[in-house]
């Protein structure tokens, strides 16, 4: 804040409000100055945010945590900065009615680039080792449900066994929506689970990740029902080989788009660039999709710190398709790969 001439910074989103004091309640406003760091909240957490919140004073809004956290920015700052791209119209409405009627034209200043969300790219020691765990506990469950896939049985029933068996395991929830989608549905990049039943021959994809310690994982695998055709194991090499490439590509200093040109050019080789229709990948952490984002043309650069996700794919409308991700952490010397279960051919 003091390198940028911040005076006084609004904390509203909730994912940077638990990175910076711990608190993780649905309802928070984070007022942070040079001097000192104040947690709002509703009553409903009275003992919860006493417990979790470090660094920061707690205060029970008596009627709206945000209005009351602006209320005490007014009487100790001149000006404000929030995130606007945490910030509805409404919002800053209600933000703006905690000032007197003299301070409001010009006292919340929009950040020019996110502060906390920028700082949460980078993680320590910690986080790395917590994000770790979550995403063994991913591989852990691949592995555990390769026997359960059967020709016959939905993609529905699938993705619930999945996510009974992260609960069971410890998961404290799902990173986002399990999508299982097979045959002719595997070639929809987000394809929800449906009613429809695995085939006898065909691709099966499974994209799906825990949360563990607030920490998400990501991952996704494809494994073929039944005998292959040449067509499928041929596209399937080529999206493994298109995958390895952008992981050899992650460490220090290389920039998203040359990750993501490493997987492209292989699937341009393969005569399957036009079938590869997303970004290379995206950060994760507290949040399932953070910055960076791994697509054609960014310039930002990696950092040790870093985790990422390298998940290219191939999608043959109303034939198949196939994806392969691992989360990847940017290390000094490289990149190590935390969903280090395989990603080899698997024909059940």
């Amino acid at each position: 804040m003091a390198e940028q001439g911040i005076e006084a910074l609004l904390v509203t989103h909730l994912p940077d409000v638990r990175w910076l004091c711990g608190f993780t309640g649905s309802n928070a406003a984070l007022a942070v100055t040079a001097s000192r760091a104040v947690l709002f909240t509703d009553g409903r957490y009275t003992t919860q945010a006493r417990e979790e919140t470090h660094g920061a004073r707690v205060m029970i809004a008596k009627k709206s945590a945000l209005r009351e956290c602006c209320a005490l920015l007014g009487e100790s700052a001149k000006r404000a900065w929030f995130d606007p791209q945490q910030t509805s119209v409404a919002d800053l409405g209600l933000m703006r009615s905690g000032l007197s009627a003299k301070q409001r034209r010009g006292f919340f200043v929009a950040l020019e680039r996110p502060l906390v969300s920028t700082l949460r790219m980078v993680k320590d020691e910690d986080e790395l080792s917590l994000m770790g765990e979550a995403a063994v506990l991913g591989c852990d469950l691949f592995e555990a449900m390769l026997p359960r896939i059967e020709s016959g049985m939905t993609e529905g029933s699938l993705a619930a066994e999945l996510e009974y068996e992260a609960r069971r395991r410890g998961a404290e929830g799902m990173s986002f929506e399990t999508i299982v989608a097979s045959a002719a549905r595997s070639a929809l990049p987000h394809g929800r689970s449906t009613q429809a039943k695995l085939p006898r021959n065909g691709f099966v994809t499974l994209d799906f990740g825990v949360i563990l310690n607030g920490y998400c994982s990501d991952m996704t695998r494809t494994v073929h029902m039944g005998r292959a055709s040449q067509e499928e194991r041929a596209a399937y090499e080529a999206v493994l080989e298109a995958q390895e490439a952008a992981v050899s590509a992650v460490k220090p200093g290389a920039t998203c788009g040359e990750v993501d040109k490493a997987a492209r050019d292989v699937l341009e080789k393969a005569r399957l660039g036009k079938y590869f229709t997303h970004s290379t990948g995206h950060g994760v952490g507290l949040e399932i999709h953070e910055q960076p984002r791994v697509a054609a043309g960014q310039e930002m650069r990696l950092e040790a710190g870093m985790v990422i996700t390298i998940e290219p794919g191939v999608y043959l409308p109303g034939k198949f398709g196939i994806r392969i991700e691992d989360m990847v952490a940017v290390i000094q010397d490289g990149n190590r790969i935390l969903t280090p279960v395989t990603k080899g051919w698997i024909e059940l």
